[in-house]
């Protein structure tokens, strides 16, 4: 179904304020009010960022780690093995060693450990002669780490994002805006955001000037790769972490962009389909170390060495990704109509892969996906949501009977026994019944309605002024008013890729690229109408319409469209 996006209230006031009205309505849809509001959307800057010392916990961390420094403590930084948890703890472990604290740095194996900080990584850091353990990305749900650690003598500083779970040991310090003790004015930072946060607070109590826009260029990438919405102070990582990632000198990320074959200016879309991945690749298949090494990593020669294979194991993991969706795929379609919420899982499936391979059946099929990989007596793996159902809400009632479950609205973790599979399966499904009306017609709307002569570069450039974008700042989707036709047959590319021109009946001519739509072609015959989102061609020049939706073009019913943007 497609439909005009409704135009808020705020967008009149912001109109009076002199924004034009297409403009006026897609701030007004991000929750500006005002001009003053608009002008900080506009134009991010440090001085949107809020004092880290707000953070609950803040305080007693940085005073543990002061107390570390004089007395010349040992700190284990425990970070997570994902893109967030590897450049938080990458940008913890430089600005502690700047000033002047012995580090070490520990991730977890996600096939021997598992998601997050562990006993044993705990036992680990007591070999090593800590004294004190900092989590990042993790802990907020590992009371039985926490415990054990205080037992060998560890002082515990929790960072962590996600939502909490049993109660931590009352002498662990926590810094998770999510916990109810907290009142920090944003509560969406990413592990590797408050791991940026309590670094400024740390630098600044040893009488630092930490390099702020530096850091930001790592704080960037957890932010982004770990799909927090990019609002309020994450819109200002983002932002400022993007345009410095343009810049930067840093053998690893220079290394990294090469082998992407990227160039700057660098995009959302950059970190979270080219720059992410490379950098998740270690964790998911095995050890995460390379991809910490790389961010750390100060030799250019080693950093391309670490580049290369990070971009190799890439690969791989899009092998066994692909290979779990078409398996997950047939499962599902086997049945006579796919149930509100997917649930599988198969020997051979790698835990490091099915979260992202839910993901991809979660947004083709139009529902919530768990996938998991089985072993002998257990399954773990990750499930992914769609718009409108929060994932982790749903399954909390469950959480006694399951042997490890964490994660947030849109994206969850879990280890389950074996023998409990097919009853919690059953139960999720009757569950979700609920979503039958919400799941069975999937809902488009568009914010801009144009047709294809007005679309060009000078219009792409002021809607690029909404970047950067993610979840709460999506890009603007555009509806290109038919009838379209081809102008001729499209190319085929890479794997199921389209590639076409297509010609309005007001004359204009627009390229259309649509990823997988290979087998959607025929959506693309006679006249047609698309959505999609416009961007700026980087290899080729121009503008392209990248494809979302198409349809047989069908005169437009009497109603009120978006405002177009104005010549």
């Amino acid at each position: 179904m497609w439909a005009p996006a409704a135009t808020p209230a705020a967008a009149a006031e912001l109109r009076r304020a002199g924004y034009p009205p297409w403009l006026a309505a897609l701030l007004a849809r991000r929750g500006v009010r005002d001009r003053a509001a608009a002008e900080l959307f506009l134009r991010p800057g440090l001085d949107q960022l809020h004092d880290p010392g707000e953070l609950a916990g803040m305080t007693a961390a940085v005073e543990r780690l002061l107390r570390a420094r004089r007395d010349g403590e040992s700190v284990a930084v425990v970070g997570d093995y994902d893109v967030d948890g590897v450049s938080g703890t990458a940008l913890l472990a430089a600005v502690m060693r700047a000033c002047g604290l012995e580090v070490v740095t520990i991730l977890p194996h996600r096939l021997r450990d598992g998601y997050g900080f562990q006993p044993a990584h705990a036992e680990r850091a007591h070999r090593l002669g800590c004294k004190v353990v900092v989590t990042v990305d993790c802990g907020t749900t590992s009371a039985r780490a926490a415990a054990v650690a205080g037992e060998l003598g560890l002082d515990v500083v929790i960072t962590d994002h996600h939502l909490p779970g049993p109660e931590l040991p009352p002498a662990v310090v926590q810094i998770n805006p999510q916990q109810e003790a907290c009142t920090y004015p944003f509560a969406e930072l990413s592990g590797a955001g408050l791991a940026f946060k309590l670094a400024l607070a740390l630098a600044a109590a040893c009488g630092r000037r930490p390099p702020v826009r530096q850091l930001l260029r790592i704080a960037c990438l957890g932010t982004i790769a770990d799909l927090v919405p990019l609002t309020g102070e994450n819109r200002v990582i983002a932002a400022i972490g993007l345009a410095e990632l343009g810049r930067t000198r840093s053998p690893g990320l220079r290394a990294l962009a090469e082998v992407a074959r990227l160039k700057p200016p660098f995009t959302t879309d950059d970190v979270g389909y080219r720059l992410g991945p490379r950098l998740n690749a270690p964790g998911r298949l095995d050890d995460a170390g390379s991809a910490l090494e790389l961010l750390l990593c100060g030799d250019p020669h080693r950093a391309r060495q670490l580049a290369a294979q990070l971009d190799a194991l890439n690969r791989e993991r899009q092998q066994r990704e692909l290979r779990v969706v078409e398996e997950a795929r047939e499962v599902f379609l086997a049945r006579s109509s796919p149930p509100p919420i997917l649930v599988a899982w198969r020997r051979g499936w790698h835990r490091g892969v099915v979260g992202i391979a839910a993901g991809r059946l979660a947004r083709e099929l139009n529902r919530p996906a768990i996938l998991l990989g089985l072993e002998d007596d257990s399954a773990t793996g990750s499930g992914r949501s769609v718009a409108g159902i929060h994932l982790h809400r749903f399954l909390a009632p469950w959480r006694a009977q399951l042997e490890r479950f964490g994660g947030h609205a849109q994206a969850v973790g879990m280890t389950v026994a074996r023998r409990r599979l097919e009853t919690l399966r059953a139960g999720w499904e009757e569950a979700a019944e609920a979503w039958r009306e919400h799941l069975a017609v999937r809902r488009y709307e568009y914010e801009i309605e144009l047709a294809p002569g007005r679309i060009d570069r000078r219009l792409v450039a002021e809607l690029q002024r909404l970047e950067p974008h993610g979840q709460g700042n999506p890009r603007p989707l555009v509806k290109v008013c038919g009838p379209l036709e081809l102008a001729a047959p499209p190319r085929l590319f890479g794997r199921d890729h389209l590639a076409a021109q297509a010609r309005g009946a007001d004359g204009g001519r627009l390229r259309l690229v649509g990823w997988g739509w290979a087998r959607r072609q025929e959506v693309l015959a006679g006249g047609f109408e698309v959505l999609g989102h416009l961007e700026l061609d980087r290899y080729h020049g121009g503008v392209v319409l990248r494809l979302l939706d198409g349809r047989p073009y069908r005169p437009p019913e009497p109603q009120e469209a978006p405002p177009a943007p104005e010549d």
